[in-house]
């Protein structure tokens, strides 16, 4: 995909948006490792990290739609499923998706600086994913985590796509919901591939749309045809693209 370089909007990405948006993180990562001490689970500890999503997106231009809203209650909780078009598939959901959730991801992303130290502090779900034991303490680590209205997001297509269409998702992304056997909601993630695609560090202004689809109940035929549902999930996310 061809895109033409505005030079006005490189030199504005970065000589000014880029560097407040560092210092837009590290009062995030600070603000978050307070308010998870001080009020834990809570409403409140999402705030500083909701609000640098959307800086994310409202400081270079990008506008968002969510759909699909009344489909999801607060008090619940819930596995959400969502395609992986972009980076901004974060600022995305984490900006917009009105729940209190859960990240996975890989235990790497724990030794950055800070950034880290806020994830751990949050609650987010770290898996080592070389190590089957390891992965399976996590799992139970977040079953602990996930109830009264706290939630889990997983990528099931496991990385951003190249190309911006829906790829493969992985049987291994909905291990989680066999051992956990919570509701899970597809959500469909469109335009963030325009704005960031994997193989471009130039953000573009682009106008984001989050769908979230009604929620899947488990049920006990999922744990004798995994495919089944990695299906009727797979299908749900691909009716909104």
């Amino acid at each position: 995909m061809k895109r033409r370089f505005n030079p006005i909007l490189f030199l504005y990405q970065w000589l000014i948006f880029i560097p407040l948006f560092a210092v837009a993180t590290v009062l995030t990562a600070l603000f978050t490792i307070l308010f998870a001490a001080l009020f834990r689970d809570k409403e409140i500890t999402y705030l500083p990290a909701r609000a640098w999503s959307r800086f994310a997106c409202y400081g270079m231009f990008i506008t968002v739609h969510v759909e699909g809203a009344e489909n999801i209650s607060k008090e619940e909780s819930y596995i959400f499923a969502a395609n992986h078009q972009s980076g901004y598939d974060i600022f995305l959901i984490y900006g917009w998706l009105d729940s209190r959730f859960k990240w996975i991801m890989k235990k790497e992303l724990r030794k950055i600086p800070l950034v880290g130290a806020a994830c751990e502090a949050a609650g987010h779900i770290f898996i080592d994913r070389t190590s089957p034991m390891s992965a399976k303490k996590s799992i139970d680590d977040a079953s602990r985590k996930l109830v009264n209205g706290s939630s889990v997001v997983i990528f099931p297509e496991g990385t951003r796509s190249k190309d911006g269409k829906l790829g493969k998702f992985k049987r291994g992304a909905f291990f989680l919901a066999s051992e956990i056997k919570l509701p899970i909601v597809p959500l469909t993630i469109k335009g963030t591939f325009k704005a960031l695609p994997i193989w471009s560090y130039l953000i573009h202004p682009a106008k984001l749309t989050l769908v979230i689809h009604k929620p899947i109940p488990y049920e006990p035929v999922f744990d004798q045809d995994q495919q089944l549902l990695i299906e009727r999930v797979r299908t749900e996310v691909e009716k909104g693209i």
